[in-house]
């Protein structure tokens, strides 16, 4: 079941959480946070010119918005639907990145290993402490993401973990 979190210009100008909020707190309170693993899209409606040729996550306002959510939210890409682009789109929210045509997004190569690294070293303590496995899952993302990731790396995570 797809969730969907919708944000207007009012939300994103005050940099108004609430509409995420409110659904990821009832997920948490619920003890649904396993069952909604990739659940969760964003439908951004953010007025812009006709004329203005940007993606929304090269719009300034909107990327401000995303990046307080990931420091409220820092886990929230394990919530996000993969297979709808989404995790995509919440990485060009935070990694600079070009479109290109023919070959689509283009992340800065250093900054989406810095993002993914990041994000990896969170989601391998947050998972576990929600009571679910996490290797594979962050070797999906990271693989989502261009990247694979050496077994040897998921194995000192765990370790230090301890």
């Amino acid at each position: 079941m797809t969730i969907t979190i919708q944000l207007n210009s009012k939300f994103i100008d005050h940099l108004d959480l609430s509409p995420a909020q409110t659904t990821i707190e009832k997920l948490l309170e619920q003890g649904q946070i396993a069952q909604s693993e990739q659940q969760i899209c964003f439908e951004v409606d953010y007025p812009r010119d006709p004329q203005d040729p940007r993606e929304l996550s090269e719009v300034p306002e909107i990327r401000l918005w995303f990046v307080r959510l990931d420091a409220r939210y820092p886990w929230l890409p394990f919530l996000l639907d993969w297979k709808a682009g989404e995790l995509a789109r919440y990485v060009a929210m935070h990694v600079p990145h070009q479109f290109h045509r023919t070959e689509g997004i283009q992340y800065n190569p250093e900054a989406l290993e810095i993002f993914l690294m990041r994000k990896i070293f969170i989601l391998a303590d947050w998972l576990p402490q929600q009571g679910i496995s996490s290797i594979s899952r962050l070797k999906s993302m990271s693989q989502m993401l261009g990247y694979d990731l050496d077994e040897g790396l998921f194995e000192l995570i765990t370790s230090s973990s301890i």
